[in-house]
């Protein structure tokens, strides 16, 4: 202990009184009561002195130090309140913006979709995303043995539940509350055991359903039609490719021509000029069997397609997983 406490204690005092800044108050107080300070290594070195000194010498050193803390805190709370205009805040001033958020090209999209169909008259109808076997597959007219069930293809969480593959089950829950007419358009979540460039475990979908006395096929056609001149290009053009769907009869793909190439050929459209965008058909008979619809007096059709793939052909997206990496580079594009 080359230096008294006092000693220590007034150099210290002297020092924070003298400083010509906050920055230099606080290398000050770093220097004597900081980790490795003065006055910190004076209370470390009290087990040295003889046991009758050790109580005198650390009240002293205690003093000292709370005296050095208080006077830096006085000291800064004054060399706060003396500074110049140059650094105070002119309240005057507009504010700095924050940037603003943007909507998300999925949600963006499923909002558009939406409300093309709800212009044509068509309601929004939502369910549950873990659902029951026979919603998602049962009242739908896809039996057990159908490869629909496959593993592969679907999440289950027990024998008899599963996380939806699509959202036609919302078209059975509505049909179960409602009787006919039915116009409705059921959005959401869907879930499916696949991953790649153009598939992801979680996607979106849009579908919908009609059901009335007279709708047929080319009601769905012209349906349709409005519907991707209206989502892409008034130029659009479709065509309806025979398919199979275990809850529609007939069943039928829709293609669009390429809106990169428009219809030259190109990589995107596989040099075809034709770019598929959703699925359709007219309602199986099974399928009102199942929810007590009249198939003498009621006819109607359905259709579904997927967001992101929508996504991806409306804004030139070559990648899936784009839409779920959160980079917020690509995000501020929409």
């Amino acid at each position: 202990m080359e230096k008294s406490i006092e000693q220590i204690k007034t150099e210290a005092l002297s020092e924070i009184q003298n400083a010509a800044d906050i920055e230099q108050v606080r290398t000050i107080s770093v220097r004597y009561i900081g980790r490795k300070g003065l006055v910190t290594q004076y209370l470390r070195d009290i087990p040295k002195l003889p046991a009758k000194q050790r109580p005198e010498a650390g009240k002293k050193a205690n003093q000292a130090k709370n005296a050095i803390e208080a006077a830096v805190e006085d000291a800064i709370g004054q060399l706060s309140r003396q500074k110049g205009p140059s650094d105070a805040v002119d309240v005057s001033l507009p504010g700095r913006p924050v940037p603003g958020g943007t909507i998300h090209p999925v949600t963006r999209i499923t909002r558009e979709i939406c409300s093309i169909f709800e212009r044509m008259g068509f309601d929004i109808a939502e369910g549950p995303e873990v659902e029951t076997d026979y919603y998602n597959f049962e009242a739908l007219n896809i039996p057990k043995n159908h490869p629909a069930r496959d593993m592969q293809d679907t999440f289950y969480v027990s024998d008899n539940i599963v996380l939806r593959t699509h959202t036609s089950p919302i078209q059975i829950r509505y049909m179960d509350a409602c009787k006919p007419p039915v116009r409705i358009v059921a959005p959401g979540k869907v879930y499916r055991c696949d991953s790649d460039l153009t598939h992801t475990p979680m996607f979106h979908q849009v579908e919908g359903l009609l059901v009335d006395e007279k709708s047929s096929f080319a009601d769905l056609k012209g349906l349709l039609t409005l519907f991707a001149r209206q989502m892409f290009d008034t130029d659009t053009a479709l065509r309806f490719r025979p398919s199979f769907f275990p809850f529609t009869e007939p069943s039928a793909e829709v293609d669009i021509r390429c809106v990169i190439c428009k219809g030259e050929g190109c990589k995107v459209c596989s040099q075809t000029g034709w770019l598929e965008v959703l699925g359709c058909g007219m309602v199986h008979p099974a399928v009102f069997e199942n929810v007590g619809y009249d198939t003498e007096k009621y006819k109607g059709f359905a259709f579904g397609m997927g967001v992101e793939r929508i996504a991806m052909l409306k804004y030139g997206i070559n990648d899936l997983r784009m839409f779920f990496e959160s980079d917020i580079r690509f995000l501020r594009q929409f």
